[in-house]
């Protein structure tokens, strides 16, 4: 075959292709293999105990049961797919509910709209009484305010002795931090120095431990030498307390359009990140803080302002793939009756009822307006949005559970033969990627079960090993092991 290319050619255009991509893997490892929390809670400092996250968890599950205390009514409260179909009697949902437990094929066949309901009730009712809260921050900034320093350095003491405590108790949530305060002129001081005891306390408690998934939210972030600041802060306090390097992780926070874009003009996400050396795990949206910066009133600052919409999709196109999670906002309606205390009349009962699902509805929408965006996490900001947030995620993924389970069987298929007959990994592997990305969220959140996922067509020891090219590569190998493979090659 004629060839026109020479050899020395050849080899300088694959030399400077290797470097050029090896370069572009580095900045785009892609996402960890962690599970990414749904949500971050955000509580006073002050207020801060070792029981905390299971106080937290007992009041989601109470504000569930007294204000939907069946499927129907938190269905209808969220206007969930199909509600308006759901059973009108209280026989007819009992029915629905013996016929999930008995044949949910069955029931999901033959009235989807009330599978759904019963389902996505079920099994946040079930992950409120496991894991209610998935990640907290002990927080030092609003949630604590600008007090004295000797109170905000009793505060620093006191709140680390107690994740001390709930560590050794097993009380506190899979994920946990604290958020100091920005590293600005005016307050750079009183963010280190709360920074210095917190951590020094926890370690000195816990005889040199720090939490799992342990991370420091650092608010209001414009400029990459803050991150510096914290990161080098952070090298300091490994060597002074003995811990091993690169323990202490960070959090940002974009909250300003500086945040976004730089005196310059260019986007400035990427150096922010790139100035933590490698320790920042995520970037928050704060919702009301940044459209107050875009001079955008009270009355307008929402989760779906079109304004938030451009901060999120800069953030995703900035460090997607680059293995940073990204959080957005959170809906500050909170979903709490006016009325309290006991003998509450009925009127008043109803009242509180009409005020708590209207909240739920708003914190509902603007959570699946996230998740149609990529952000599949969020912040909460009280223990009655726990059940919604559930919600949301389980009736995202329940949805198109089915139609993305045959879209990855046939994908499994597709790629496998193509990886086969052309010897290597399958092109569009990164396709594949976020296909199982998809199944690996709704399997981490809850949303499906360990048995559910083998509808997929993969084993659960497929989807668990996170890698599609992995995937394929074992299943190229094992149809090249077998006696069929075999007979083929040799023939002629």
């Amino acid at each position: 075959m004629p060839t026109s290319l020479k050899d020395d050619v050849l080899s300088d255009v694959m030399q400077r292709l290797e470097e050029a991509n090896q370069a572009l893997n580095a900045a785009y490892p892609g996402d960890h293999h962690l599970r990414q929390p749904v949500h971050t809670v955000y509580g006073g400092a002050h207020l801060f105990k070792a029981d905390t996250p299971v106080k937290l968890g007992q009041m989601a599950l109470r504000a569930l049961s007294e204000y939907a205390p069946d499927f129907v009514s938190f269905a209808q409260a969220l206007a969930l797919p199909g509600y308006q179909k759901l059973p009108k009697t209280v026989e007819d949902m009992q029915a629905v509910g013996e016929h999930l437990k008995s044949n949910p094929d069955e029931i999901r066949r033959l009235r989807p709209e009330s599978w759904l309901a019963a389902t996505v009730y079920q099994r946040v009712t079930e992950k409120l009484k496991r894991e209610a809260l998935e990640d907290f921050r002990i927080d030092f900034e609003d949630g604590f305010g600008n007090r004295p320093d000797p109170e905000e350095d009793e505060a620093a003491e006191h709140a680390a002795r107690e994740l001390a405590k709930g560590m050794a108790d097993g009380t506190i949530s899979p994920y946990i931090g604290i958020r100091i305060k920005p590293f600005t002129e005016e307050l750079k001081r009183r963010g280190i120095r709360t920074l210095d005891i917190f951590v020094s306390t926890l370690v000195q408690a816990t005889g040199g431990k720090l939490p799992d998934n342990f991370v420091v939210t650092l608010p209001k972030v414009m400029i990459p030498e803050q991150v510096a600041a914290l990161a080098d802060l952070f090298e300091h306090l490994e060597t002074k307390l003995g811990l091993p390097p690169g323990s202490l992780k960070m959090e940002i926070m974009v909250e300003t359009t500086q945040s976004i874009i730089n005196p310059q003009g260019a986007c400035t996400l990427p150096s922010l990140v790139a100035a933590s050396g490698g320790r920042c795990t995520g970037a928050h949206f704060g919702t009301y803080d940044y459209t107050a910066s875009c001079s955008i009133t009270a009355a307008y600052q929402s989760m779906d302002h079109p304004a938030c919409d451009f901060a999120r999709h800069m953030m995703k196109v900035s460090l997607n793939g680059t293995g940073v999670w990204l959080s957005d906002g959170a809906t500050n309606v909170m979903p709490v009756g006016p009325h309290r205390g006991e003998g509450l009349t009925q009127a008043q009962l109803d009242e509180n009822r009409r005020v708590v699902h209207a909240a739920w509805k708003l914190g509902y929408d603007h959570i699946m307006h996230s998740l149609r965006h990529g952000f599949y996490q969020g912040w909460d900001l009280h223990p009655a949005q726990f059940p919604v947030r559930y919600a949301a995620c389980y009736t995202f993924f329940l949805e198109s559970f089915s139609e993305a389970s045959e879209r990855l069987a046939n994908f499994v298929e597709r790629s496998a033969q193509a990886t086969l007959s052309a010897g290597n990994v399958f092109d569009d592997a990164a396709t594949g990627q976020g296909l199982l990305n998809y199944f690996l969220r709704a399997l981490n959140c809850g949303a499906v079960t360990e048995s559910e996922i083998t509808a997929t067509g993969l084993t659960l020891e497929e989807v668990q090993c996170r890698s599609f090219a992995k995937i394929l590569e074992n299943r190229r190998q094992a149809i090249l092991g077998s006696p069929i493979a075999d007979n083929s090659r040799q023939t002629p």
